[in-house]
């Protein structure tokens, strides 16, 4: 029997790959390897209706499919690491799979805090079982505080006013988002938050966390020396990619400063041969550039490019204009393109919880974020798909 295809990573990105290959036709093996005992499941409700217990279902696909896609699902299957040279991965119980071709699409590991003490009560989240630990707390929870106020903790400052939690929400950057959007949209985000009732405390960070005499969290001293009561703590500083099976590999991986992941290039392919990446874990060269996308969308995307280059077809010519979203309280906030911090920004509507705004570099558009205005943010697409100066749909509006 000839090996298989292996996919290291049993979320998103492993999942829409091996439906991709049944797609393409491929009738041979595929393996899809998960270190988690849970069938590939959707991440993006664990923070928002997950944890408030508003739904159990988050499969990506029923129990069914993989037997019927015959794909086998290996469950609770940690890869410790991998030898390119035998192409065979090596499993935490000291077993070996061989791979005709090999898959990285382990995804992403929430960062923690150094020094932080470790004590009951404080959460990070990423996994199903994270949510469902948090989600228990949740009830009878009276004050929270959640260290960082990127997507992960404004979604959870969210879900926990929705409980009628107090949620005090420390971020060290002069405003919620400020690293991926700018300060100027973040301050319609702390806006929004503030009007919830989230007291918002930026420009400062966490020191130390306070226990109680059962070890249990019972507050935070930030650094400005100010004591905040808690008995639930989350820590969102964002996450680092699944990349240490790999250290002896020779795979390339890309510095941490720049980062980290597995160097890839437009289509995945690594440097070693018959290994590719995809998803979060991924740092492909994008328009001359090498950065990972952590967006939702671009798992699909990237698996459809995989494997039509793993069996040899061309590239799609389309150009991708990447779109991720988040939902806090009744807003969906969206984003098309690549916004950055250091463009310049157009807020072209305010209109209390709602509002537009338009990403500009050297006059051409680069991003369009929108709170609650998904159909003016859409209709965009095909702007961001070209250079677009940004003067000229300022010019139509006016």
């Amino acid at each position: 029997m000839s090996a298989p295809i292996v996919i290291v990573g049993a979320g998103l990105a492993g999942l829409r790959t091996a439906e991709e290959l049944r797609r393409a036709g491929y009738e041979g093996r595929v393996v899809l390897l998960g270190d988690e005992t849970r069938p590939p499941y959707d991440r993006p409700p664990l923070s928002k209706q997950f944890v408030r217990g508003e739904t159990d279902d988050t499969a990506l696909r029923p129990p069914e499919f993989y037997a019927d896609k015959n794909i086998e699902l290996r469950l609770g299957t940690a890869v410790t690491g991998v030898d390119t040279a035998a192409r065979a991965i090596t499993l935490a119980d000291g077993s070996t799979v061989e791979y005709d071709q090999l898959i990285i699409a382990t995804g992403l590991r929430p960062r923690r805090i150094p020094g932080l003490s470790e004590v009951a009560g404080v959460h990070v989240l990423r996994a199903h079982e994270d949510a469902e630990t948090l989600r228990a707390e949740l009830v009878g929870a009276n004050r929270a505080v959640i260290i960082g106020a990127g997507f992960i903790g404004c979604e959870l400052a969210a879900s926990f006013r929705a409980a009628g939690v107090e949620v005090t929400l420390v971020e060290p950057q002069p405003t919620p988002l400020a690293a991926v959007l700018g300060e100027q949209i973040g301050g319609l985000v702390a806006r929004m938050h503030g009007d919830e009732g989230v007291d918002l405390r930026c420009g400062v960070g966490v020191d130390t966390l306070r226990a109680d005499d059962a070890g249990r969290v019972c507050g935070a001293v930030l650094t400005d020396g100010t004591e905040i009561d808690a008995d639930l703590v989350v820590v969102g500083v964002g996450s680092v990619p699944v990349t240490d099976f790999l250290a002896d590999s020779g795979i390339e991986l890309a510095e941490k400063a720049d980062g980290g992941g597995v160097i890839a290039d437009e289509v995945g392919r690594t440097n070693a041969d018959a290994v590719w990446a995809v998803g979060d874990v991924a740092a492909w060269q994008h328009d001359g550039t090498r950065k990972r996308v952590e967006h939702w969308s671009s798992a699909g995307e990237q698996a459809k490019l995989v494997v039509t280059a793993l069996f040899g077809g061309a590239p799609p010519t389309m150009t991708r204009v990447p779109y991720f979203w988040s939902d806090q309280y009744d807003v969906k906030i969206q984003a098309l393109g690549t916004p950055s911090a250091a463009d310049d920004v157009t807020i072209v509507t305010d209109d209390g919880r709602k509002f537009l705004a338009y990403y500009s570099r050297d006059g051409i558009l680069t991003a369009v974020i929108g709170a609650g205005m998904t159909a003016q943010v859409m209709k965009l697409r095909a702007k961001l798909a070209t250079p677009t100066p940004v003067a000229d749909l300022l010019s139509a509006i006016s």
